[in-house]
């Protein structure tokens, strides 16, 4: 659809906007899933969500996140708060994108099909294709909803990897934490991106876009906040950006 038919209102906001990026890559298989947790599945995410465990200090560090959500000032939500470490404040927050994400594509996917999405695209000019570096080196094209499935599968394995997402009291970050939540963060856009190019007019109709432009403008200013997707990778989306974001320039 048309991008200037968007609005780009949040909880709050108003404006309108427009979008579109290159030919990429992302990655692993695999469907709705039996959360490890509860032993059942909620209808209204597209996949499991991810919890984090209670009594941990990344747990509290969520409890911080979303008291902080409250105050309406995302500018300042996404700050590290003081004597935080980095790593743990990109991991909660990457968890807590991964959620969004996944309970607003959950909304969308019987209008997200085959038919309706035979490519993983993010307007006319921007087409994604899979891959993960493992089971998949060359990029496959796929439908849009066996490129989510796989991207969110994917990201779903590293949030459950202990050696990358550690969750215990004393273990480690890897060295290559950061480089890993930038991977994650610049695939989970793509799920945006996607969303807005081709099923904005559903989101409406369902009444959730201001949910969507909250959670957007909330992801896009914590990936600023800490350079975390390079804009190059942003430019889908990017006079959605600017206008989301306008009111509130650094």
């Amino acid at each position: 659809m048309g991008l200037s038919r968007f609005e780009a209102r949040d909880a709050g906001n108003s404006a309108s906007n427009n979008m579109a990026e290159p030919i990429a890559a992302a990655g692993s298989s695999g469907y709705l899933r039996v959360d490890k947790r509860s032993g059942s599945r909620s209808s209204k995410t597209f996949k499991p969500k991810k919890n984090i465990p209670e009594g941990t200090h990344q747990y509290d560090l969520m409890k911080h996140a979303a008291a902080t959500l409250g105050s309406g000032n995302l500018r300042l939500a996404v700050m590290l708060p003081e004597g935080e470490d980095l790593n743990e404040w990109v991991a909660v927050n990457t968890v807590d994108f991964f959620n969004q994400i996944n309970m607003l594509y959950g909304t969308i996917t019987e209008f997200c099909t085959e038919e309706s999405c035979p490519i993983m695209s993010a307007g006319p000019k921007y087409e994604y294709h899979w891959a993960d570096g493992h089971t998949v080196k060359k990029p496959i094209k796929c439908s849009a909803p066996k490129y989510i499935d796989y991207l969110m599968t994917w990201v779903q394995d590293q949030l459950d990897d202990e050696a990358l997402f550690p969750s215990k009291i004393g273990v480690p970050f890897p060295k290559n934490f950061l480089s890993i939540a930038k991977t994650i963060l610049k695939r989970l856009f793509r799920v945006y991106a996607h969303i807005y190019h081709q099923h904005f007019s559903e989101v409406v109709q369902l009444g959730e876009e201001a949910h969507l432009n909250t959670s957007f403008k909330h992801f896009i200013f914590f990936v600023q906040e800490f350079n975390l997707i390079d804009r190059r990778e942003l430019a889908p989306l990017q006079e959605l950006i600017e206008k989301l974001t306008a009111k509130d320039a650094r």
